[in-house]
Formats: C-alpha cells, structure tokens, sequence
C-alpha cells in the first residue's frame, strides 16, 4: 500500500537574537526532530526517517520555509534510499520538497545522499523561492545504486526562483527510461555518485565569482544572478561528499569575508 504524507517547517526569529519553530510538523515516514545547531541563532531540524520510503507509488514532500530574518538549517539523520515497490503495479514514487526564504532570511538545506536502489523508480522535485536579500545553502547528492547493484530509475528537478524571477531550472534524469548516453563517457564516465551545491546571497552581486574547474570531475558555474552552481562527480558517496565539504566550506569562509564577518 502506497503512503502519502506532507512534513512541514516553518522558521521565525524569536526576538531574542534566535530562531523560533512555530511549526514543526511530521507525517508518515518523515519525522522532524528538532537538534542543537551548531551555529548561534539558526533553528536545526533533522529529519529522521521513521520507515523505510519511499516505495513505489508512494506520494511524499517536505515544506520548510524561513520567515523573514530566521535562520533554518534543515539536515537528515541517515541517506533517503528509493525502494522498489510491492509489485509490478506500484508505479513510480515522488518526492516534493518545497522551500522558501523571507528577506534576510537564510535556509540551510544539507540533507544525505538520495540512494537509488537497483529496481526503484522515484521522481524528485526541489522547488525554491527566495526573495530578494535572502540567502540559500543548498546540497543534493544522488547515488546511484547500492554497492554492487545497478541504479534504479531516477529523475530529479530543481527549480529557484529569486523575487519571482527564475535563476535556475535543472533536470537530471539516470537508469531505465532516461535518455541515452545518460551513463556513457559525456556524462557520468563510470562516476557513481552525483552532487550539487548551489549557494544564492546577494554578496555575490556585489563580488561575483568566475567560473573554475574544481579537479577532474566538478565545476564551479556563476548563475546569471546572485547565485553560484558546483556540479561534481564521484566514484563513490564518500569521495563525493568529501569535495563538496571542502569547496562549500571554502565559499563559506569567503562570503564571510566579504560581509565582514
């Protein structure tokens, strides 16, 4: 039997220099913890799977919004792993995650790996609005089967939108069913392991980035906007995960350089 279940969060300055949760709502197999963070004044959320999902036909999403001037960082206890469902009829299952970010506000989104289980079908959605001086942190990875099994089939999409204006619309698709060469030489070249790190401040207006090659296999991309795109390639999650912590940690450092921090 198919589940469908909605997690939602929402993020408000407390007044006192941190960050309130008024809602912290859990559904399903999406259960929301709230965790220490790390860094004063942001709210940290965890998001525990309490069930193995999705499976085949399962409908699941997460909505997670910082109001004006909060602070919210979102991550996840363990990698989401797609299953294959009950039988032949399950048909594919979703994953929506609808995010957004308030002036002055800025949202951490750093789960774990998406695992796309050998016989899966899971189509992601990542849809993002931020306003004008609201600030995004943004990694996803897709691993792309087990150890010693092949991908399921996967496809995954994400969209910004900063003050109502597009500033990224990405669709990446891999496994039965996804156009051809998606596994050749052009494009994964025997890599396992896919990541993103999209990072959106308006310092980047001010001091913009140029695009860079970041070793063999990842880029650093300047979006037509305050915004900047890693695209990197791995063989496996943990070399992957090991790139993208040594550049976000490196454009951290010079964002805060650059407000003065």
């Amino acid at each position: 039997m198919s589940v469908k279940a909605t997690a939602r969060i929402t993020a408000v300055p407390d007044g006192r220099g941190a960050t309130a949760l008024p809602v912290l709502e859990s559904e399903g197999p999406l259960a929301l913890r709230r965790t220490r963070s790390p860094e004063p004044g942001y709210a940290r959320v965890t998001v525990v799977g309490a069930m193995s999902a999705p499976l085949g036909g399962d409908r699941l999403a997460i909505e997670a919004r910082a109001e004006d001037g909060a602070l919210l960082a979102v991550d996840s206890a363990a990698a989401t792993v797609a299953f294959p469902g009950a039988g032949p009829d399950a048909g594919r299952a979703s994953y929506a995650l609808r995010l957004g970010a308030g002036e002055g506000a800025e949202l951490r989104w750093l789960p774990e790996q998406l695992i796309s289980a050998c016989g899966s079908a899971l189509d992601q959605t990542t849809r993002v609005e931020l306003a004008t001086t609201a600030r995004l942190v943004l990694r996803e990875e897709q691993i792309l089967g087990r150890h010693g099994e092949d991908t399921g089939s996967l496809t995954t999409r994400l969209t910004v939108h900063r003050a109502g204006r597009p500033l990224l619309d990405q669709q990446l698709a891999y496994g039965p069913g996804a156009p051809g060469g998606w596994d050749g030489a052009a494009v994964l070249g025997g890599n396992r392991a896919v990541g993103q790190l999209l990072l959106v401040d308006p310092v980047f207006e001010t001091a913009p980035l140029v695009s860079r090659v970041l070793g063999p296999t990842a880029v650093l991309t300047p979006l037509a906007g305050p915004g900047v795109l890693v695209t990197a390639l791995a063989a496996d999650a943990r070399l992957l995960r090991c790139l993208l912590d040594e550049v976000l940690e490196e454009l951290l450092h010079g964002l805060r350089a650059a407000r003065g921090a």
